[in-house]
């Protein structure tokens, strides 16, 4: 029999590995990023505290398009960005969240940038 490897599984191995050096703090959170195959979600994590300070994601009711392509993705990196600005945050780290930068991941972290969003 053929064993198949579970993506999955290999993605939360790298997301570990990821997230044993960075972290985010109440000056520059954390942007955490999680794609389904439908959706994709974002947010901004305080690590010191253990609290999110925003979220974003195609789900959200005023949200126009389709989260599952680069436009939603980057669509929802701008609204991120709106959300961070609001409460006054310049800065994050970038945590792709074991995912490769490519794609819709890319897309996301472009349009944060966009928003005005540095990292």
């Amino acid at each position: 029999m053929i064993k198949k490897p579970d993506s999955n599984k290999a993605r939360l191995k790298r997301h570990l590995r990821v997230r044993n050096k960075i972290s985010g703090t109440p000056e520059r959170p954390r942007l955490n990023v999680f794609r389904s195959a439908k959706h994709i979600y974002a947010q901004l994590i305080d690590d010191v505290n253990g609290v999110t300070l925003a979220s974003a994601s195609s789900m959200e009711k005023d949200f126009e398009g389709n989260g599952g392509n680069k436009e939603g993705a980057y669509a929802v990196g701008k609204k991120i960005a709106e959300h961070a600005a609001a409460k006054g945050i310049t800065e994050v780290v970038f945590d792709r969240g074991g995912y490769i930068f490519h794609g819709r991941v890319a897309e996301l972290a472009n349009g944060a940038r966009e928003g005005g969003l540095k990292f």
